[in-house]
């Protein structure tokens, strides 16, 4: 493979690697935990935060978990879908993207 080939070819891997990283950032991963939906951005941002049953918020530390578990499911979820749509690209890069 020449030289001009090889640049070509990383230029079009580039834009691949925007356009599928610009395609998790719009989109939504929705978490959830017992009575707690969470949703987050794929750009790591927390959107939404909806209380299933109103009967959780009198037990303060078990609403705290339910929080902390869906936030984490959301993230889970995020992460899972940058792994499957980049893994290709980055290989054992994942911290960079």
């Amino acid at each position: 493979m020449n030289m001009q080939n090889l640049m070509a070819e990383a230029q079009r891997m580039q834009k691949e690697l925007e356009r599928i990283n610009k395609d998790i950032e719009s989109s939504v991963f929705e978490g959830v935990s017992g009575a707690v939906k969470v949703m987050i951005s794929g750009k790591n941002e927390v959107i939404k935060v909806e209380i299933i049953d109103s009967e959780i918020l009198n037990d303060k530390e078990t609403l705290e978990d339910m929080i902390m578990l869906a936030v984490n499911d959301a993230l889970q979820k995020l992460n899972k879908t940058k792994e499957d749509k980049l893994g290709k690209y980055t290989g054992g890069m994942k911290g960079l993207f």
